[in-house]
């Protein structure tokens, strides 16, 4: 064994040493604050759907309903079965955001800065606090770029095929990886890198990521296309409407500002000489920039591309730092980097107790600088408000329930406004003896009413003050409050309601809220 080769071993295995070791502080922050608070309005909905497995959903595809159902019957129902698996993705995240600065040709500080960067972002530990496809999907986004990078470094291009499957996996987590797949082949076009093209194995590649994600494209045209209407209606009812100037704004807040000279480097280091081989990387950034920005979408969605420029950032300020006059700054900067991301720390897990945290935000209202719909909420941040009021949800609803006739309980049914509250019912029901909810709210409307025929119906929640008048017979019989919740969650009027208009089938129409 030569010494060249033997300290390249030393050096790799240190890599991975320092690198998991990161990952561990990443596992170990999202723990801490992985039973805080509740159930996110989300997971609720995750869980139903994993109970009703299909191969699409009308807001999303079907891999985190499928992942749902696994975690349930493998880790069981608790927050932290539920929330183990987006936390070791976020971990995986953080891991090969430093190994893809190494295959930058960064060396151990690069992998550090890249990976701290990540691990510090306020965003990705927000995104990894709960089980949604947001925690999945920069880790697909990046093992594309990842393999990407090493075709284009000189890896046989039968890698495309491994591309593909990787492609094909984050199509059915979450269809925004077209943006990401369109971005990245246009920037290898506009970046010189043609003739990747012209290899057999790029297309079969594309087949095989076509293949994957056929089943949810038949769905989708079979159902009608729901996800579009989905993102019509949210844009037109929900989304907060935003500049691209603050559009802008808060990718810098989401990764947190002390990380902006990291991202930034990566950007130009892509652009300059000493990243020309992988310039289709920064075309690809700014092209899902411009994407989402043009649609108008949330300014989160751009945020799984950013270990892609944080990796690139690391080898740029490896190499700036370098200088003598400037080594100081390589001891100063991860310093500074990782106290700013500890002050920051949370906005993203909720480690605090509530009323620690409400005044811990107004010393440093970092989160209200972010808003992303128009259901605001007056002190707690939205990601924490919709963790509240669920079992308490569950629990009145079941009071109301149990007060029915004996005759009445079997066929009453229990028809929430929204699907966190209809997955309120659906998660907390069955200990309580509870039936399964119903309601009219994204994929819940497409399952219908089952055999309901409205003869009694619990209905509560959204928009029930305007549905109930479409029966003879409405009693207002409670009204759920709790302080921290959601604004639509926070006065619950629950009504027990007879004499429908017309048969629940013909009724259901009226409850359809696809948005």
């Amino acid at each position: 064994m030569t010494r060249d080769y033997a300290n390249y071993r030393e050096v790799a295995l240190r890599s991975r040493v320092m690198l998991f070791a990161l990952a561990s502080c990443k596992l170990l922050i999202q723990l801490a604050g992985i039973n805080h608070y509740g159930f996110f309005r989300d997971e609720l909905y995750y869980i139903a759907c994993g109970q009703h497995l299909a191969w699409g959903y009308v807001d999303q595809p079907p891999l985190i309903a499928l992942v749902a159902w696994f975690a349930r019957h493998a880790l069981g129902t608790s927050l932290f079965a539920t929330r183990l698996l987006a936390v070791l993705a976020g971990a995986a995240v953080v891991y090969a955001t430093g190994r893809v600065a190494a295959e930058l040709g960064g060396g151990l500080f690069a992998q550090f800065l890249a990976a701290a960067a990540i691990l510090f972002a306020p965003a990705y530990i927000a995104f990894d606090s709960f089980f949604s496809m947001n925690a999945f999907e920069p880790l697909f986004w990046l093992l594309c770029a990842w393999i990407a990078i090493r075709i284009v470094k000189g890896a046989p291009p039968r890698l495309w095929l491994l591309f593909g499957a990787v492609a094909g996996l984050g199509l059915e987590n979450k269809h925004s990886m077209l943006v990401f797949g369109f971005a990245l082949v246009t920037g290898l076009l506009l970046s010189g890198q043609a003739q990747l093209f012209r290899s057999k194995w790029i297309w079969l590649g594309a087949l095989l990521a076509l293949t994957i994600f056929l089943p949810n494209l038949i769905w989708e045209a079979r159902h009608g296309w729901p996800q579009i209407e989905v993102v019509r209606n949210a844009q037109q009812f929900k989304n907060e409407t935003i500049s691209p100037l603050q559009f802008l704004f808060e990718q810098v807040l989401f990764m947190q500002p002390l990380a902006f000279p990291v991202w930034l480097a990566g950007l130009v280091w892509y652009l300059a000489a000493e990243g020309k081989r992988f310039r289709f990387l920064s075309w690809a950034y700014l092209i899902v920039l411009a994407i989402f920005i043009v649609l108008g979408g949330k300014s989160y969605y751009a945020l799984p591309v950013y270990p892609v420029l944080m990796a690139a950032g690391g080898v740029a300020l490896e190499a700036f730092f370098a200088a003598p006059a400037r080594r100081w700054m390589a001891v100063a900067f991860p310093a500074l980097l990782v106290v700013a991301g500890l002050v920051t720390l949370p906005f993203g897990a909720p480690i605090l107790p509530v009323h620690t945290f409400l005044r811990y935000s107004s010393l440093l209202p970092y989160a209200s600088s972010v808003k992303t719909e128009r259901d605001a909420t007056a002190a707690l941040p939205q990601l924490y408000a919709d963790m509240f009021g669920w079992e308490n949800m569950a629990v009145q609803i079941a009071h109301v329930y149990r007060a029915l006739p004996q005759s009445e309980q079997a066929g009453c049914a229990i028809l929430a406004g929204n699907y966190g509250e209809a997955g309120a019912i659906d998660h907390f029901g069955p200990g309580l003896g509870l039936p399964a909810a119903i309601s009219g709210h994204n994929s819940y409307y497409f399952w219908g009413p089952r055999a309901y025929n409205g003869s009694c119906v619990i209905l509560f929640g959204e928009r029930a003050d305007e549905t109930k008048d479409l029966f003879g017979d409405a009693q207002l019989v409670a009204t759920i409050s709790d302080p921290r919740a959601a604004v639509a969650e926070r006065n619950v009027h629950v009504y027990v309601c007879r004499k429908p208009r017309a048969p629940l089938a013909q009724l259901w129409p009226h409850f359809k809220l696809i948005i």
